[in-house]
């Protein structure tokens, strides 16, 4: 198991049901994969540094996660298809 850090861009105009809902989601990945998620952190919504999709802003949410490296392609090919998520990335944390 190591340890990770994922960031996620969601749309800027979601509301709480939907955000719980792709927050839930990926928590239930980790956990199906064998993983752990040890902690997430809402830092709102922030001005991103270029337009995706046309927008300016997005929701920015980032998980501290416990994984095996075998289950990260999973992972990420899963949040690929949600809808809402603009952008993420996964990295090693220190």
């Amino acid at each position: 198991m190591r340890n990770y850090e994922l960031m996620v861009l969601l749309q800027p105009d979601l509301d709480e049901t939907a955000f719980g809902d792709v927050t839930s989601k990926v928590t239930g990945w980790v956990t199906d994969s064998g993983g752990t998620v040890e902690k997430t952190v809402d830092w709102g919504n922030r001005r991103m540094a270029y337009q995706i999709h046309k927008q300016r802003d997005s929701h920015y949410v980032l998980f501290h996660i416990n994984l095996s490296p075998t289950a990260t392609m999973e992972l990420e090919r899963n949040i690929r298809f949600l809808e809402p998520v603009m952008r993420h990335m996964l990295s090693l944390a220190e």
